[in-house]
């Protein structure tokens, strides 16, 4: 990786009341003295490190002035990047932070490819490959769980766990080593119950983390919630109930949700991806099937399923295929309406899915949300996505290597209980090393870490 002197706008586009531009690499402050007057100091290198300096961005080849700034540099190698690093503080918008940027670029600096910033932190050796992923993770969380999950991974949680595997495998490694390199000796340095017992305990620790993965894909992309229901039952009410705002069109016309509407809310810390869907029901209308379709088809990658029934009428042929559709997945059952007299009651639906939370609701009145809030929390927190671990995993590239890991540890203990030769433990033994390694990028080649870090923003 050619290590010049890089820079990016590091705050979002749009207007705002600050702009920052960074440069980090050797030419940082060379560059800062070029393009910066103070009103206190003729030139950057003359400031304090860490210290913000009030002046101007100026243009050296016009002495045309840009903004009006506050200006920092930070010297390496305690910095994000571990390189000397200035940050130019400007008025907010699209035109002062774009132009003093090309001031910057004209100055010697290059622009800086997505997430370079801190791929340089990670090629550098102040985080790994799992805290820099952590990064990501952070800026895009939805909650504060999730928040607090990727800031403890940022802190080197999961790296922490990922180290005292590996030098478990390392330790068995050796052993085995010399038991192969000093066959002479009477006593073995690996005997085949010490790898055996080693070789347990890093499985369970693998498993016990594998065991995190759905609760860390919820947390990550949100639990995928379909609302279910035929027409005019009160789905796009839900919705607006639990946005607490008007997304949804509300009519008393059958049919008003057509296509399929995705919205982000946090419910007591939980996320949920919720999906409002067309209501379930024999169409002629085209657009309307289409809609129909498209909600039966989400229902197999769905996480939850929200099955919405009017309990002033009675079921009807589309509320039994609601029903079956509601059996195939984890699911909570509202019968809505209930603020009119109802013609259904709540063992109509347990003769049916007789493990289902039924739960009666009025979107009329909001009977109801605060129990359903409340059951998708505990759902959360007591259910099979239990979140109670300080490690969470997350990442699908992790998840995808531990996987690996695991089948090593199992073929290698496999090896261990036969006490076949100890060459062919070694294999698997390295194989688990080596798969373990790639998650903090011990062990992973350039054209992985290239492709990670295309995910990230510019300016990060």
């Amino acid at each position: 990786m050619d290590m010049n002197t890089i820079a990016a706008i590091a705050t979002a586009p749009g207007e705002a009341g600050i702009g920052i531009v960074r440069i980090s690499g050797k030419r940082a402050v060379e560059i800062g003295d070029k393009i910066f007057k103070g009103k206190r100091i003729s030139k950057l290198s003359d400031s304090k490190q860490r210290y913000l300096n009030y002046g101007y961005i100026v243009d050296p080849k016009s002495g045309e002035k840009i903004d009006e700034v506050l200006i920092v540099y930070m010297k390496e190698p305690y910095t994000y990047t571990t390189e000397d690093i200035v940050e130019i503080n400007c008025h907010g918008g699209i035109i002062s932070v774009r132009r003093i940027l090309e001031i910057v670029l004209e100055n010697g600096a290059t622009m800086a490819e997505a997430g370079e910033f801190t791929k340089r932190a990670f090629l550098n050796g102040r985080i790994d490959l799992s805290q820099a992923e952590a990064v990501i993770d952070l800026i895009s969380a939805k909650t504060d769980i999730s928040f607090n999950v990727s800031l403890n991974q940022l802190e080197g949680s999961l790296s922490k766990e990922i180290s005292v595997l590996r030098n478990k495998v390392l330790e068995m490694l050796a052993h085995i080593q010399a038991s192969i390199d000093f066959p002479e000796h009477d006593e073995e340095y690996a005997t085949y119950q010490q790898l055996k017992e080693n070789g347990e305990y890093i499985l369970l620790k693998i498993q016990q983390l594998l065991d995190t993965v759905y609760a860390g894909k919820i947390l990550r992309e949100g639990l995928k919630t379909v609302i279910l229901g035929k027409p005019n039952v009160g789905k796009s009410s839900l919705l607006n109930r639990v946005l607490r705002e008007n997304r949804s069109i509300v009519t008393d016309i059958p049919g008003t949700t057509r296509d399929i509407i995705e919205e982000y809310v946090n419910i007591k810390g939980i996320p949920l991806k919720i999906v409002d869907t067309a209501g379930i029901r024999e169409t002629d209308d085209i657009i309307e099937r289409i809609g129909v379709d498209r909600a039966k088809a989400l229902i197999d990658k769905s996480d939850l399923i929200i099955a919405v029934f009017d309990a002033s009428s009675n079921l009807t042929k589309e509320d039994m295929e609601i029903i079956k559709l509601a059996s195939y997945k984890k699911s909570i059952v509202l019968l809505n309406k209930t603020d009119l007299n109802n013609k259904i009651c709540s063992q109509d639906i347990k003769k049916h899915l007789p493990d289902t939370k039924i739960i009666n609701t009025s979107m009329i009145t909001g009977t109801g949300i605060e129990i359903l809030e409340n059951t998708l929390k505990d759902m959360f927190f007591t259910g099979e996505i239990k979140i109670k671990e300080d490690v969470i995993v997350n990442n699908v590239r992790h998840r995808d290597q531990l996987l690996k890991a695991k089948e090593n540890i199992e073929d290698a203990l496999s090896a261990v209980i036969s006490e076949l030769s100890y060459d062919l433990i070694e294999v698997d033994l390295k194989n688990c090393w080596e798969n373990l390694g790639q998650i903090t990028g011990e062990t992973i080649g350039e054209d992985l870490i290239d492709k990670i870090f295309q995910d990230f923003c510019i300016g990060k």
